[in-house]
């Protein structure tokens, strides 16, 4: 591919990356990423990935920008108060990178959409704030083999996992990791326990990373594990995560889980929030 000079200026300091390069710069280009929810994670990952010149982004949220948002969901501004979330996310998106296409869907995904979603992109990204959009979109990309990356924030914790569907059949799926969906309020919420906005920042970059990683095959992948973070104590855990005999979706081996400890830490804090 023949860089614009306005390109090469662009991207100048991740072309200077031996991992990435004029062809990884040129497969970011041709790529595509379905972002489920442009809020508090959605919010970095999408302007990161935008940034690094992946080629389409499709921004799913039916949500409009209310003024509890802008403390953590940094797409938007007060200026767009009442707007559609997706809208409000191509109008910054565009602005900051013009070779990028953004694709707002105005539609909560579900089990009569979501096919249709995941045939605009080539990995998907979940932001969401709710388990039932959670386990629609870990089968749909099962199904289709469409890596899905997911995070999750609450307080000051946060939690990060690379499903990669149809990349890897040996390793897990969301509903490895948590079978059962919970009752209705019985877990936590943002809405209901809140979170600092700097949490959703550190998990959405980190979401934007791991997608690079994993459209350009580099690095290694989080697949197969979970990170925890508590950010107010500065903690990191990895936990190992396999795949469960019983798992409904994608159920093919005995489950085996194992802590493996990341810089020294000794406490896992597990976190179901929820996408802020």
């Amino acid at each position: 591919m023949d860089f614009t000079t306005t390109q090469l200026q662009r991207y100048s300091r991740q072309l200077l990356l031996r991992e990435v390069g004029g062809q990884g710069q040129a497969r970011l280009l041709a790529s595509r990423v379905v972002l489920v929810g442009a809020g508090g994670l959605g919010s970095p990952a999408a302007l990161y990935l935008a940034a690094a010149g992946v080629g389409r982004l499709v921004i799913v949220d039916d949500d409009r920008v209310e003024l509890s948002n802008l403390q953590r969901q940094i797409l938007h501004d007060t200026d767009r108060l009442g707007v559609e979330k997706a809208q409000s996310a191509a109008q910054t998106l565009r602005a900051l990178n013009p070779d990028t296409e953004v694709v707002p869907v105005l539609s909560r995904l579900s089990a009569d959409t979501v096919q249709a979603v995941l045939a605009q992109g080539d990995l998907i990204l979940d932001g969401s704030d709710n388990f039932a959009t959670r386990y629609v979109l870990n089968e749909a990309c099962w199904q289709a083999g469409k890596p899905l990356i997911s995070a999750a924030v609450l307080g000051f914790e946060g939690q990060l996992s690379t499903f990669r569907h149809g990349v890897d059949r040996a390793s897990p799926c969301y509903r490895c990791l948590y079978p059962e969906m919970p009752a209705a309020g019985s877990t936590p919420t943002c809405r209901s326990a809140g979170v600092l906005g700097a949490v959703a920042g550190v998990l959405g970059a980190w979401q934007a990373a791991e997608a690079i990683k994993e459209l350009l095959g580099i690095g290694d992948s989080l697949a197969g594990s979970l990170l925890l973070l508590n950010l107010l104590h500065g903690q990191i855990m990895r936990i190992r995560v396999d795949k469960r005999a019983d798992c409904p979706v994608c159920g093919e081996c005995v489950n085996q889980s194992a802590v493996q400890p990341m810089g020294g830490v000794a406490d896992v804090i597990h976190t179901r929030g929820a996408g802020a």
